[in-house]
Protein backbone atom coordinates (compact mmCIF):
# COMPACT_ATOMS: atom_id res chain seq x y z
CA UNK A 1 0.00 0.00 0.00
CA UNK A 2 1.29 3.43 -0.96
CA UNK A 3 1.34 5.87 1.99
CA UNK A 4 1.74 9.62 2.22
CA UNK A 5 2.55 11.29 5.55
CA UNK A 6 1.89 14.98 6.19
CA UNK A 7 4.39 16.21 8.80
CA UNK A 8 2.63 19.36 10.03
CA UNK A 9 5.23 20.48 12.59
CA UNK A 10 4.98 24.00 11.15
CA UNK A 11 1.32 23.89 10.23
CA UNK A 12 -0.23 23.54 6.78
CA UNK A 13 -1.49 25.93 4.12
CA UNK A 14 -2.79 25.25 0.63
CA UNK A 15 0.33 26.51 -1.13
CA UNK A 16 2.53 24.53 1.27
CA UNK A 17 0.62 21.33 0.49
CA UNK A 18 0.94 21.79 -3.28
CA UNK A 19 4.57 22.90 -3.00
CA UNK A 20 5.46 19.82 -0.95
CA UNK A 21 3.73 17.49 -3.41
CA UNK A 22 5.56 19.09 -6.35
CA UNK A 23 8.80 18.80 -4.38
CA UNK A 24 7.99 15.11 -3.88
CA UNK A 25 7.85 14.52 -7.62
CA UNK A 26 4.60 15.83 -9.12
CA UNK A 27 5.52 17.57 -12.42
CA UNK A 28 4.55 21.23 -12.50
CA UNK A 29 3.69 20.97 -16.20
CA UNK A 30 1.19 18.19 -15.48
CA UNK A 31 -0.35 20.19 -12.67
CA UNK A 32 -0.72 23.22 -14.96
CA UNK A 33 -2.47 21.01 -17.50
CA UNK A 34 -4.83 19.66 -14.85
CA UNK A 35 -5.78 23.16 -13.77
CA UNK A 36 -7.20 23.78 -17.25
CA UNK A 37 -8.99 27.10 -17.52
CA UNK A 38 -8.35 27.87 -13.83
CA UNK A 39 -4.83 29.00 -14.75
CA UNK A 40 -5.86 31.68 -17.17
CA UNK A 41 -2.32 32.30 -18.42
CA UNK A 42 0.54 29.77 -18.73
CA UNK A 43 2.67 31.71 -16.27
CA UNK A 44 -0.13 32.21 -13.71
CA UNK A 45 1.31 29.28 -11.73
CA UNK A 46 5.00 28.75 -11.03
CA UNK A 47 7.42 27.52 -8.34
CA UNK A 48 10.44 29.05 -6.66
CA UNK A 49 13.28 27.39 -4.77
CA UNK A 50 13.59 28.96 -1.31
CA UNK A 51 15.34 28.21 1.97
CA UNK A 52 13.50 28.23 5.29
CA UNK A 53 15.75 27.97 8.37
CA UNK A 54 18.31 25.95 6.42
CA UNK A 55 15.86 23.67 4.58
CA UNK A 56 15.56 23.97 0.82
CA UNK A 57 11.90 23.86 -0.16
CA UNK A 58 9.52 24.49 -3.06
CA UNK A 59 7.33 27.62 -2.89
CA UNK A 60 4.17 27.23 -4.96
CA UNK A 61 3.16 30.60 -6.41
CA UNK A 62 -0.11 31.72 -7.97
CA UNK A 63 -0.93 35.09 -9.46
CA UNK A 64 -3.93 35.80 -7.24
CA UNK A 65 -6.82 38.19 -7.53
CA UNK A 66 -6.68 40.13 -4.30
CA UNK A 67 -3.07 40.22 -3.20
CA UNK A 68 -2.56 40.21 0.57
CA UNK A 69 -5.63 42.32 1.29
CA UNK A 70 -8.56 40.07 2.35
CA UNK A 71 -11.06 42.84 1.57
CA UNK A 72 -10.11 42.66 -2.13
CA UNK A 73 -10.63 38.90 -2.44
CA UNK A 74 -13.73 37.90 -4.45
CA UNK A 75 -16.40 36.29 -2.28
CA UNK A 76 -17.72 33.41 -4.37
CA UNK A 77 -20.69 31.17 -3.75
CA UNK A 78 -20.35 27.39 -4.07
CA UNK A 79 -22.18 27.44 -7.39
CA UNK A 80 -19.48 29.61 -8.96
CA UNK A 81 -16.70 27.48 -7.46
CA UNK A 82 -18.28 24.31 -8.83
CA UNK A 83 -18.30 25.91 -12.29
CA UNK A 84 -14.60 26.75 -11.96
CA UNK A 85 -13.81 23.18 -10.95
CA UNK A 86 -15.75 21.88 -13.96
CA UNK A 87 -13.45 24.05 -16.08
CA UNK A 88 -10.39 22.24 -14.77
CA UNK A 89 -8.87 19.19 -16.45
CA UNK A 90 -9.15 17.00 -13.37
CA UNK A 91 -10.43 13.48 -13.76
CA UNK A 92 -14.13 13.06 -13.02
CA UNK A 93 -13.23 11.48 -9.69
CA UNK A 94 -10.91 14.42 -8.98
CA UNK A 95 -13.63 16.95 -9.79
CA UNK A 96 -16.03 15.15 -7.48
CA UNK A 97 -13.38 15.13 -4.73
CA UNK A 98 -12.68 18.86 -5.15
CA UNK A 99 -16.39 19.72 -5.09
CA UNK A 100 -16.85 17.57 -2.00
CA UNK A 101 -14.05 19.46 -0.24
CA UNK A 102 -15.70 22.79 -1.02
CA UNK A 103 -19.08 21.46 0.11
CA UNK A 104 -17.49 20.65 3.47
CA UNK A 105 -15.94 24.08 3.61
CA UNK A 106 -19.28 25.67 2.75
CA UNK A 107 -20.97 23.76 5.59
CA UNK A 108 -18.32 25.04 8.03
CA UNK A 109 -18.70 28.66 6.86
CA UNK A 110 -22.50 28.44 6.91
CA UNK A 111 -22.47 27.17 10.50
CA UNK A 112 -20.14 29.99 11.56
CA UNK A 113 -22.18 32.76 9.91
CA UNK A 114 -25.63 31.35 10.62
CA UNK A 115 -26.72 30.93 7.02
CA UNK A 116 -27.25 28.15 4.47
CA UNK A 117 -24.66 26.42 2.31
CA UNK A 118 -26.13 27.86 -0.90
CA UNK A 119 -26.08 31.43 0.40
CA UNK A 120 -22.75 31.46 2.18
CA UNK A 121 -19.87 33.47 0.71
CA UNK A 122 -16.48 31.78 0.83
CA UNK A 123 -14.01 34.49 1.72
CA UNK A 124 -10.24 33.86 1.59
CA UNK A 125 -10.71 30.36 0.18
CA UNK A 126 -13.07 31.76 -2.46
CA UNK A 127 -10.18 33.56 -4.14
CA UNK A 128 -8.83 32.01 -7.33
CA UNK A 129 -5.41 31.31 -5.84
CA UNK A 130 -6.95 29.27 -3.01
CA UNK A 131 -9.16 27.38 -5.47
CA UNK A 132 -6.05 26.57 -7.50
CA UNK A 133 -4.34 25.31 -4.32
CA UNK A 134 -7.20 22.91 -3.61
CA UNK A 135 -7.65 21.70 -7.19
CA UNK A 136 -3.87 21.37 -7.55
CA UNK A 137 -3.60 19.31 -4.37
CA UNK A 138 -6.40 16.99 -5.50
CA UNK A 139 -4.59 16.40 -8.80
CA UNK A 140 -1.18 15.94 -7.15
CA UNK A 141 -2.41 13.34 -4.67
CA UNK A 142 -4.15 11.50 -7.50
CA UNK A 143 -0.97 11.65 -9.62
CA UNK A 144 1.12 10.19 -6.78
CA UNK A 145 -1.23 7.19 -6.59
CA UNK A 146 -1.56 7.39 -2.81
CA UNK A 147 -3.70 4.72 -1.12
CA UNK A 148 -3.73 6.25 2.37
CA UNK A 149 -2.81 9.61 3.89
CA UNK A 150 -1.63 9.88 7.49
CA UNK A 151 -0.88 13.17 9.26
CA UNK A 152 0.90 14.32 12.37
CA UNK A 153 -0.89 16.48 14.94
CA UNK A 154 -1.12 19.99 13.47
CA UNK A 155 0.77 22.96 14.88
CA UNK A 156 -1.81 25.75 14.51
CA UNK A 157 0.38 28.59 15.80
CA UNK A 158 -0.98 31.29 18.10
CA UNK A 159 -1.92 34.96 18.23
CA UNK A 160 -4.38 36.61 15.87
CA UNK A 161 -5.02 36.79 12.12
CA UNK A 162 -6.84 39.41 10.03
CA UNK A 163 -9.61 38.00 7.84
CA UNK A 164 -12.47 39.52 5.86
CA UNK A 165 -14.54 40.16 8.99
CA UNK A 166 -11.73 41.60 11.11
CA UNK A 167 -9.08 40.46 13.58
CA UNK A 168 -9.68 36.88 14.78
CA UNK A 169 -7.81 34.51 17.12
CA UNK A 170 -5.67 31.73 15.68
CA UNK A 171 -6.81 29.32 14.41
CA UNK A 172 -9.43 31.23 12.40
CA UNK A 173 -13.09 30.14 12.86
CA UNK A 174 -13.30 28.18 9.59
CA UNK A 175 -9.99 26.44 10.24
CA UNK A 176 -10.81 25.42 13.80
CA UNK A 177 -14.19 24.04 12.71
CA UNK A 178 -12.51 21.95 10.01
CA UNK A 179 -10.02 20.72 12.61
CA UNK A 180 -12.71 19.46 15.00
CA UNK A 181 -11.82 16.00 16.27
CA UNK A 182 -8.25 16.27 14.96
CA UNK A 183 -5.16 16.50 17.25
CA UNK A 184 -3.82 20.07 17.21
CA UNK A 185 -1.51 22.15 19.40
CA UNK A 186 -0.27 25.75 19.66
CA UNK A 187 3.44 26.11 18.94
CA UNK A 188 5.72 28.98 19.88
CA UNK A 189 5.21 30.92 16.66
CA UNK A 190 2.93 33.96 16.94
CA UNK A 191 1.29 33.42 13.56
CA UNK A 192 -1.47 31.56 11.76
CA UNK A 193 0.18 28.29 10.77
CA UNK A 194 -2.88 26.32 9.66
CA UNK A 195 -5.06 28.15 7.17
CA UNK A 196 -8.61 27.07 6.29
CA UNK A 197 -7.29 25.72 2.98
CA UNK A 198 -4.57 23.73 4.74
CA UNK A 199 -7.01 22.42 7.34
CA UNK A 200 -9.45 21.42 4.59
CA UNK A 201 -6.85 19.47 2.62
CA UNK A 202 -5.15 17.67 5.52
CA UNK A 203 -8.37 16.68 7.29
CA UNK A 204 -10.08 15.92 3.99
CA UNK A 205 -7.49 13.28 3.12
CA UNK A 206 -5.94 12.00 6.36
CA UNK A 207 -7.49 8.78 7.66
CA UNK A 208 -5.53 8.86 10.93
CA UNK A 209 -3.10 11.00 12.91
CA UNK A 210 0.04 10.25 14.87
CA UNK A 211 3.71 9.44 14.43
CA UNK A 212 5.22 8.38 11.12
CA UNK A 213 3.79 4.94 10.31
CA UNK A 214 6.09 2.04 9.38
CA UNK A 215 6.97 2.71 5.74
CA UNK A 216 9.79 2.61 3.20
CA UNK A 217 10.17 6.22 2.08
CA UNK A 218 10.73 6.76 -1.64
CA UNK A 219 9.89 10.46 -2.06
CA UNK A 220 10.37 13.42 0.27
CA UNK A 221 8.95 16.88 -0.35
CA UNK A 222 9.15 20.23 1.42
CA UNK A 223 6.56 22.91 0.72
CA UNK A 224 7.51 26.40 1.86
CA UNK A 225 5.29 28.88 3.64
CA UNK A 226 5.64 32.63 3.09
CA UNK A 227 7.06 33.60 6.50
CA UNK A 228 10.45 33.10 8.13
CA UNK A 229 10.50 31.94 11.77
CA UNK A 230 14.16 32.16 12.69
CA UNK A 231 15.39 28.73 13.71
CA UNK A 232 12.09 26.96 12.91
CA UNK A 233 11.69 25.99 9.24
CA UNK A 234 8.31 27.19 7.96
CA UNK A 235 7.75 24.16 5.75
CA UNK A 236 5.33 21.29 5.40
CA UNK A 237 7.10 17.96 4.91
CA UNK A 238 5.56 15.05 3.04
CA UNK A 239 6.91 11.51 3.01
CA UNK A 240 5.73 9.12 0.31
CA UNK A 241 6.46 5.42 0.20
CA UNK A 242 5.29 1.87 0.62
CA UNK A 243 3.73 0.73 3.87
CA UNK A 244 5.80 -1.84 5.69
CA UNK A 245 4.15 -5.17 6.44
CA UNK A 246 4.20 -4.10 10.09
CA UNK A 247 1.88 -1.17 9.39
CA UNK A 248 -1.31 -2.78 10.62
CA UNK A 249 -4.31 -1.28 12.31
CA UNK A 250 -3.54 -0.51 15.98
CA UNK A 251 -6.48 -2.68 17.04
CA UNK A 252 -5.48 -5.66 14.89
CA UNK A 253 -4.32 -8.75 16.75
CA UNK A 254 -1.96 -10.06 14.11
CA UNK A 255 1.54 -11.43 14.20
CA UNK A 256 2.96 -8.10 13.06
CA UNK A 257 4.18 -5.02 14.89
CA UNK A 258 2.22 -1.84 15.33
CA UNK A 259 2.18 1.25 17.52
CA UNK A 260 0.27 1.62 20.78
CA UNK A 261 0.10 4.38 23.35
CA UNK A 262 0.68 3.55 27.03
CA UNK A 263 -1.18 5.85 29.45
CA UNK A 264 -0.36 5.69 33.16
CA UNK A 265 -1.13 7.37 36.46
CA UNK A 266 -1.04 6.51 40.17
CA UNK A 267 -4.15 6.92 42.32
CA UNK A 268 -4.26 6.82 46.13
CA UNK A 269 -7.39 8.76 47.08
CA UNK A 270 -10.28 7.10 45.20
CA UNK A 271 -13.07 4.77 46.27
CA UNK A 272 -11.84 1.28 45.25
CA UNK A 273 -15.32 0.41 43.96
CA UNK A 274 -14.78 2.83 41.07
CA UNK A 275 -11.85 0.90 39.60
CA UNK A 276 -14.02 -1.89 38.18
CA UNK A 277 -16.45 0.55 36.57
CA UNK A 278 -13.54 2.57 35.20
CA UNK A 279 -11.95 -0.50 33.58
CA UNK A 280 -15.22 -1.43 31.88
CA UNK A 281 -15.66 2.11 30.59
CA UNK A 282 -12.12 2.39 29.22
CA UNK A 283 -12.43 -0.94 27.41
CA UNK A 284 -15.81 0.13 25.99
CA UNK A 285 -14.16 3.36 24.78
CA UNK A 286 -11.59 1.39 22.75
CA UNK A 287 -8.70 0.63 25.11
CA UNK A 288 -6.86 -2.55 24.14
CA UNK A 289 -6.04 -3.44 27.74
CA UNK A 290 -6.35 -1.95 31.23
CA UNK A 291 -4.62 -3.27 34.34
CA UNK A 292 -3.92 -2.16 37.91
CA UNK A 293 -0.73 -2.65 39.94
CA UNK A 294 -0.41 -2.00 43.70
CA UNK A 295 2.33 0.54 44.42
CA UNK A 296 3.77 2.36 47.42
CA UNK A 297 3.51 6.13 46.90
CA UNK A 298 5.00 9.15 48.64
CA UNK A 299 4.32 9.57 52.36
CA UNK A 300 4.24 5.74 52.45
CA UNK A 301 0.67 5.67 51.17
CA UNK A 302 -0.50 2.54 49.33
CA UNK A 303 -1.81 3.34 45.87
CA UNK A 304 -2.75 1.85 42.50
CA UNK A 305 -0.84 2.25 39.25
CA UNK A 306 -3.33 2.30 36.38
CA UNK A 307 -1.95 1.31 32.95
CA UNK A 308 -3.92 1.64 29.72
CA UNK A 309 -2.84 0.29 26.32
CA UNK A 310 -4.65 1.85 23.37
CA UNK A 311 -4.41 2.82 19.70
CA UNK A 312 -2.53 6.15 19.49
CA UNK A 313 -5.50 7.97 17.95
CA UNK A 314 -7.61 7.21 21.05
CA UNK A 315 -5.17 8.82 23.46
CA UNK A 316 -7.06 12.08 23.95
CA UNK A 317 -10.56 10.62 24.49
CA UNK A 318 -9.23 7.96 26.88
CA UNK A 319 -7.32 10.55 28.90
CA UNK A 320 -10.55 12.53 29.03
CA UNK A 321 -12.30 9.47 30.48
CA UNK A 322 -9.58 9.12 33.12
CA UNK A 323 -9.93 12.74 34.21
CA UNK A 324 -13.72 12.57 34.30
CA UNK A 325 -14.03 9.25 36.11
CA UNK A 326 -11.10 9.32 38.58
CA UNK A 327 -9.50 11.62 41.12
CA UNK A 328 -6.28 11.82 39.08
CA UNK A 329 -5.06 15.31 38.17
CA UNK A 330 -2.34 14.21 35.76
CA UNK A 331 -1.31 11.33 33.50
CA UNK A 332 1.76 10.45 31.49
CA UNK A 333 1.88 8.67 28.16
CA UNK A 334 4.33 7.30 25.63
CA UNK A 335 4.10 5.50 22.31
CA UNK A 336 5.82 2.18 21.70
CA UNK A 337 5.74 -0.73 19.31
CA UNK A 338 4.25 -4.08 20.17
CA UNK A 339 3.98 -7.43 18.43
CA UNK A 340 1.12 -9.91 18.78
CA UNK A 341 0.67 -13.47 17.63
CA UNK A 342 -1.86 -14.25 14.92
CA UNK A 343 -5.08 -15.23 16.65
CA UNK A 344 -8.02 -17.34 15.63
CA UNK A 345 -10.92 -19.11 17.32
CA UNK A 346 -11.66 -22.83 16.99
CA UNK A 347 -14.50 -24.83 18.55
CA UNK A 348 -14.20 -28.26 20.17
CA UNK A 349 -16.96 -30.62 21.28
CA UNK A 350 -16.85 -31.89 24.89
CA UNK A 351 -19.25 -34.19 26.79
CA UNK A 352 -20.62 -31.02 28.37
CA UNK A 353 -21.07 -28.99 25.18
CA UNK A 354 -19.18 -26.89 22.64
CA UNK A 355 -16.25 -24.80 23.89
CA UNK A 356 -14.37 -22.18 21.91
CA UNK A 357 -10.58 -22.31 21.88
CA UNK A 358 -8.26 -19.33 21.47
CA UNK A 359 -5.42 -20.36 19.16
CA UNK A 360 -2.28 -18.26 18.70
CA UNK A 361 0.20 -18.77 15.87
CA UNK A 362 3.44 -17.31 14.57
CA UNK A 363 4.51 -18.00 11.03
CA UNK A 364 1.84 -20.69 10.91
CA UNK A 365 3.12 -22.55 13.99
CA UNK A 366 0.68 -22.96 16.91
CA UNK A 367 2.36 -21.62 20.02
CA UNK A 368 -0.57 -21.29 22.42
CA UNK A 369 -4.08 -22.67 22.69
CA UNK A 370 -6.51 -22.29 25.59
CA UNK A 371 -10.23 -22.81 26.18
CA UNK A 372 -12.41 -19.71 26.40
CA UNK A 373 -12.96 -19.19 30.12
CA UNK A 374 -16.41 -17.64 29.72
CA UNK A 375 -17.61 -20.69 27.78
CA UNK A 376 -16.28 -23.07 30.41
CA UNK A 377 -17.77 -21.04 33.27
CA UNK A 378 -21.18 -20.90 31.58
CA UNK A 379 -21.24 -24.64 30.82
CA UNK A 380 -20.11 -25.49 34.35
CA UNK A 381 -22.96 -23.41 35.80
CA UNK A 382 -25.51 -24.93 33.42
CA UNK A 383 -24.42 -28.53 34.06
CA UNK A 384 -23.65 -28.21 37.76
CA UNK A 385 -20.14 -29.47 37.01
CA UNK A 386 -16.89 -28.20 38.55
CA UNK A 387 -15.28 -25.61 36.30
CA UNK A 388 -11.93 -27.43 36.39
CA UNK A 389 -13.58 -30.55 34.95
CA UNK A 390 -15.05 -28.61 32.02
CA UNK A 391 -11.66 -27.02 31.33
CA UNK A 392 -9.93 -30.41 31.45
CA UNK A 393 -12.48 -31.89 29.06
CA UNK A 394 -11.98 -28.97 26.66
CA UNK A 395 -8.19 -29.40 26.69
CA UNK A 396 -8.55 -33.15 26.07
CA UNK A 397 -10.92 -32.50 23.14
CA UNK A 398 -8.46 -30.03 21.68
CA UNK A 399 -5.51 -32.44 21.98
CA UNK A 400 -7.58 -35.25 20.44
CA UNK A 401 -8.47 -32.96 17.53
CA UNK A 402 -4.81 -32.03 16.98
CA UNK A 403 -3.74 -35.67 17.12
CA UNK A 404 -6.27 -36.65 14.45
CA UNK A 405 -5.19 -33.97 11.94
Amino acid sequence: MRLLYFDCFSGAAGDMVVGALIDAGVPLAELRRALGSLAIEPDAVWTERVVRAGISATKFCVRGEGGDNPARHPHRHLKGIRALIDGSALSEAGKDRAKSLFERLGEAEAAIHGTTVDKVHLHEVGALDSIIDIVGAVFALEWLGVDEVVASPLNVGSGTVRVAHGLYPVPAPAAVRLLAGVPIYAGEQQAELVTPTGALLVTGYASRYGVIPPMRVSNIGYGAGSREFGDTPNVLRVLVGEAEAAATSPGDHTGQGHRVVVIECEIDDMNPQIFGVLMDRLLADGALDVFYTPVQMKKSRPGTLMTILAPPDLRDPLIGTVFRETTSIGVRYREMSRECLDRETATVQTPFGAVRFKVARRNGEILNASPEFDDCARIAAECGTPLKDVQAAAVKAWLDTCAST
